[in-house]
């Protein structure tokens, strides 16, 4: 990677983990810049504004991110069930990227930056979309080959599980890991009589 490819991947990190902890609109370009060590001038040779930095963590750093870790388990698995309860069980409870005291960077995003930002609501649409998109793939698969027992819409059922983690995100920063293993004890239950 070109030193220039770096630098940008760098103020990308950095800028995710003071927005992770902090929030977007809370975090400065000063403060990113001070976190970086660059000059302001290095910022701006890279990100025209905030928001198109803000755009590009979205874009470049977010969704490479997610897709490895919420989409390719689902659409390269074959037994729908454990795949999306496998895939949610990593993401709760086994990946070290996330800390339950700040919920998910994503949740958080959309929630802070939807309402206010059409673009950045666009661009978090799209992870959005495309995971639950992944999911009805997932269950439509299992349809066809006959692995579930009832009938179901699979766009609701993708729906209700995305919606779910979005909420046990944000309960898990009150009430720590022991909600996200609730709510694993349910979803298993729930995907086991589907």
């Amino acid at each position: 990677m070109p030193k220039a490819a770096d630098t940008r991947m760098m103020i990308l990190q950095k800028s995710f983990d003071l927005i992770y902890r902090r929030g977007y609109q809370a975090t400065s370009i000063d403060e990113i810049v001070a976190t970086t060590q660059l000059t302001k001038g290095a910022f701006f040779y890279h990100f025209k504004t905030k928001d198109e930095m803000g755009l590009s963590l979205i874009n470049e750093f977010l969704y490479p991110g997610m897709y490895n870790v919420l989409i390719k388990p689902l659409v390269e698995g074959n037994d729908p069930k454990k795949d999306i309860y496998r895939m949610m069980e990593n993401l709760l409870l086994k990946d070290p990227f996330f800390d339950v005291d700040y919920g998910c960077p994503a949740i958080n995003m959309i929630e802070e930056m939807s309402p206010m930002n059409g673009t950045f609501k666009k661009a978090l649409s799209k992870l959005v979309v495309h995971w639950q998109n992944a999911i009805v793939t997932s269950l439509n698969k299992g349809q066809s080959a006959h692995q579930f027992s009832s009938a179901f819409v699979p766009e609701e059922t993708a729906m209700l599980i995305i919606s779910g983690y979005g909420g046990v995100r944000n309960v898990g920063k009150a009430l720590g890991k022991t909600s996200y293993k609730t709510y694993l004890k349910g979803l298993k239950a729930y995907l086991t009589n589907l």
